[in-house]
Parts: structure tokens; sequence; C-alpha cells
């Protein structure tokens, strides 16, 4: 049995009842942390096989559970580095490859994988827990240093989020950033009657290449612009930007950046533009409720 899940406790793989030798009881899924057992191996082998990992890698996986998924990835890389939240599942993987030659080569986090550093890695594997998708997903995207690829099951409507383009229905804000920071790739659907107990989606597996060199973008100010476009999805950009309280914001922010820049260069900064010159360039109307 694998149980996904460094943040919550997992996504996770069971192939068999497993009994958890120190508590004397079937291991099961913990709702709290998000779990559902995937019990099909063709899964497992077809996510390490699309992770192309060499023998020469680092792997993180998060939420190794009991380690089918784990011991197929120690069969390939150097070291797999694992962080898990769920302390039952700590043992269950440790006992896994206890007197093997897998033991030396396997190092588990006991931790939440929001909150702990992560460590270097080349490539990242992941069955997690999908309430914790869109912070996972962020905290690889900037994770430093770059690492090769990473292959992450996520619930099936967040992942085709990541790939939609505009104009389509599920393009959004999570597409704009991702796509901003990242490549990413559908790789395969999983059905929910492929997990135990079966969520109420399906999944799907994608695999996530950071962009090499990153764009020349302060990612907070892109968010912050981005955030506000996609509040109101179906409103025109006009519409969007000429709020009063958006152009109270913009100009106050104006104001800020150019104290900033004041502080830092004799003669000030660059000349931003003001709320009504702003206004005027975006036409007739600025100003106005969206």
């Amino acid at each position: 049995a694998m149980a996904g899940g460094g943040g919550g406790g997992g996504g996770g793989t069971t192939f068999a009842a497993r009994k958890d030798k120190n508590a004397g009881t079937l291991i099961s899924a913990v709702k709290a942390f998000g779990q559902n057992f995937l019990k099909n191996p063709m899964v497992v082998q077809g996510i390490v096989e699309k992770a192309s990992i060499r023998s020469s890698d680092v792997v993180l996986e998060i939420g190794p559970g009991t380690g089918n998924l784990t011991v197929n990835l120690l069969d390939r890389a150097r070291k797999v580095v694992a962080v898990e939240l769920d302390r039952r599942m700590v043992r269950e993987v440790l006992k896994r490859v206890e007197g093997t030659e897998h033991e030396k080569k396997l190092q588990v986090i006991h931790g939440d994988v929001l909150k702990v550093a992560l460590p270097f890695f080349d490539v990242c594997v992941a069955n997690i827990p999908y309430n914790i998708s869109s912070p996972l997903l962020f905290k690889l995207l900037a994770h430093r240093p770059m690492y090769r690829t990473a292959v992450i099951m996520f619930q099936e409507e967040f992942a085709m989020r990541l790939t939609a383009k505009p104009g389509e229905e599920l393009y959004c804000r999570l597409s704009v950033n991702t796509q901003l920071l990242a490549k990413v790739d559908q790789l395969m659907k999983v059905g929910r009657n492929n997990f135990r107990p079966p969520p109420k989606v399906d999944s799907r597996v994608v695999r996530i290449t950071l962009r090499n060199p990153p764009p020349p973008v302060n990612f907070t100010e892109w968010d912050g612009l981005v955030r506000l476009l996609f509040n109101r999805k179906h409103k025109t950009l006009h519409a969007l930007l000429c709020t009063k309280a958006t152009l109270k914001v913009l100009s106050e922010n104006m104001k800020t950046a150019r104290s900033m820049a004041a502080s830092e260069q004799a003669g000030g900064g660059p000349v931003a533009m003001d709320t009504e010159g702003l206004a005027a360039a975006l036409g007739p109307g600025a100003g106005a409720g969206a």
C-alpha cells in the first residue's frame, strides 16, 4: 500500500490490504489528510516511466505512503527523498526498505510539505491530497535551484486549467501564472474507480518543466495585475481597470514606486502616469464602476 501526501496526508497507492504491525489494524484513508489510495499498479508504472528518471537523479517524492511507488523510484534513481505527513505511512515506507539494497538510498522527512524546506532534487513525483494542489504547485514553481521536471497527479479540472488557452472556459489566473513560469504537458487520465475510496472526480497526471531562464518579471506585481483582471472574468479590461477603487490603488502604488525610486537614485525615479493620465489613456468612462 502506498499512501500519498506530504501536505495533507496524501493521495496514495495501495495494491492490497496491508496491516500496520504497530497498530494491528488495516491502514485506512484518513479523510482529514485528503487520502485516496491508488489501487492500480499500471498507473504507478506509467507515472514512473513518464518521469524519465536517470540513475544519477535525486527524486523528491511527495506522499510515499507504504512505498509501492517509492520502491519503483529507488530502482531507477540514485536517491529518493520522501516527504510524508502521516506518521503511519512513515513507518510503513521505512519498513518496506529495511534490510534491502534500497535502505541507504531513501530519506524520509516527516512533515507538511508546504512547511518543510525542500531539499535539492532533479525530479519530483507526487500523488497529492487535492486540497493542497495550488499552494504546492506554486511552491514547486518557485523552488530553486531549478529541477528538471515534476510529474504530479491532480484533480482533473485543476490539471486541465494548467494548460487551458485564452478563450477557453477553464482559462483563469492559475492558467496564466503557471504557463508564465513553466511548460505543462497532460500525460494521462486516471479514473476515480482506480482509487480507494473513490473520490468524487477523476484525476490527471501532468508533467511540469520550469522555464529556464525564468521570465524577467516581478511575479508579485504580475500576480497582482492578473488577480485584478480575473476578478470579474467576463468584464472588459476597460471596465476592470477604470473603477474608482482600482484607479485609487494604482495611484497609491505609483506614488510608492516613485518614492522608492527617488530614495535609490538622485533626482527621483522614472516618471509614472498619474490617475488622470491613466484614465485618459484608457478612454472615456474612466472612473466608472465595473
